[in-house]
């Protein structure tokens, strides 16, 4: 499958409804790119604006890329590989051009009730399409603006948790984890 992740830092909502753009963090970089690596996502870019924010990341993924670090934690540093850092997502979207000649389909996550296209619905397209790119978005803070999910050519489902007093706010590395599980793991293995 042709699908690509991007975790979008900007423009995100804060929990006042605002529109920010949220710190990266050390955890989101290496627990999404193992995810993303344990489910064939061919590409993971991590988005933000802000220089410092940036370089702030390449410190972490150079790090892991050292040779002592490489030699405790391989897997790590192989997973790393396949994250690209970007300042907007219009710059993830032409690189999966550039790689793939076509423009990828956008799809949105969401812990909104908005989303209207099932798991298995989107399966269903990513293998009809098979030369199709696909980049899942995935918002961090209070979730994407209004503005990125009307650019989307879907909304997945929310994940429903147990729905005791109606709480639903997942980390987006967990939230990374059970979607593409959802979407790429092997069915005999549920």
């Amino acid at each position: 499958m042709n699908l690509y992740l991007a975790l979008l830092h900007y423009p995100v909502y804060n929990k006042n409804g605002e529109v920010v753009t949220t710190a990266i963090t050390g955890f989101d970089l290496h627990d999404i790119a193992r995810s993303a690596m344990t489910f064939g996502v061919k590409k993971y870019f991590v988005v933000n604006p802000v220089a410092a924010q940036l370089k702030f990341a390449e410190r972490i993924v150079a790090a892991w890329a050292e040779a002592e670090s490489f030699v405790q934690n391989w897997t790590r540093a192989k997973a790393l590989a396949r994250l690209s850092l970007q300042k907007d997502l219009d710059n993830v979207i032409l690189e999966i051009e550039n790689e793939t000649g076509k423009l990828p389909s956008l799809v949105a996550t969401s812990a909104r009730p908005k989303g209207a296209l099932s798991y298995a619905a989107f399966r269903g397209k990513m293998a009809a399409q098979e030369g199709q790119p696909w980049l899942l978005l995935f918002g961090t803070g209070w979730g994407m603006t209004d503005e990125i999910l009307q650019r989307c050519d879907y909304v997945l489902e929310p994940i429903a948790g147990a729905d005791q007093d109606n709480y639903n706010h997942l980390s987006v590395r967990s939230a990374v984890a059970i979607i593409l599980d959802r979407l790429m793991g092997r069915p005999d293995a549920n």
